[in-house]
């Protein structure tokens, strides 16, 4: 079992914002990202835009605190996510997702446990109690199947394995082999966590979820990829 590290509050944050089609948005959570003030770096990895997000940022890219990265073409979420933890300097990386479901306001509730040295990784659950819109019925029914199916492989007991509100201490990230190009990065470095000994803890945190014309990406076909990614590493690493 990996032991924690003894309490600290000044390490640096590296979040992690993966981006594709984000025109509408990118803007917007960059500045809510800097108005907590917690971050020391805002790493961004644009995946292939092609809706105008490229030019959005290019406007953006003399701002001191942004290291902005292009991918030529889309490889996926699970791709950009690998490409800014490589780049990533901070003692902590966290995952924020470039539309406005998740709340940056969050985050001291996130890093407390890792800045009391308690955990290594937290996950921000939309389950455990938080303000959240109400969700689609089908995509919170694969959502809980899939954390059921964490929980039963790994012995753990987790309420929402699919959250993007995940942070790590840089180490942990580092010393696993990740592979993943899509959706299926939130089951493999799940299961790579845990299999390591790590226990996730969990914060309640806040979910605006948004609906399909205003661009959600995830799709019914990414479950099954979930829960075959789930299944594999469990015997694989």
């Amino acid at each position: 079992m990996n032991t924690q590290k003894t309490a600290t509050t000044d390490l640096s944050l590296s979040v992690v914002i993966p981006c594709y089609n984000e025109r509408g948005t990118i803007q917007d959570i960059v500045e809510r990202v800097k108005a907590v003030g917690v971050a020391t770096e805002i790493i961004i990895v644009d995946d292939g835009s092609t809706d105008g997000t490229r030019e959005v940022l290019r406007d953006m890219q003399n701002d001191p605190m942004l290291h902005i990265i292009y991918h030529e073409r889309n490889q996926g979420k699970g791709a950009a996510l690998r490409t800014g933890f490589a780049a990533a300097t901070g003692d902590v990386l966290l995952i924020q997702d470039a539309d406005l479901e998740y709340d940056p306001r969050d985050y001291p509730a996130l890093l407390r446990p890792i800045q009391e040295g308690i955990a290594k990784v937290v996950y921000g659950s939309r389950f455990r109690g938080g303000p959240t819109k109400t969700m689609f019925f089908w995509n919170m029914l694969a959502n809980r199947l899939l954390t059921l199916m964490t929980n039963i492989l790994y012995n753990t007991i987790l309420t929402d394995m699919e959250t993007c509100y995940k942070a790590f201490r840089r180490e942990v990230v580092q010393e696993i082999p990740l592979r993943a190009r899509g959706f299926e990065f939130e089951p493999e470095i799940t299961a790579k966590i845990l299999k390591r000994g790590y226990r996730i803890y969990e914060v309640p945190i806040s979910y605006n979820g948004r609906e399909w014309e205003e661009g959600k990406k995830i799709r019914w076909y990414d479950a099954p990829k979930a829960a075959w990614t789930l299944l594999r590493y469990r015997f694989v690493d």
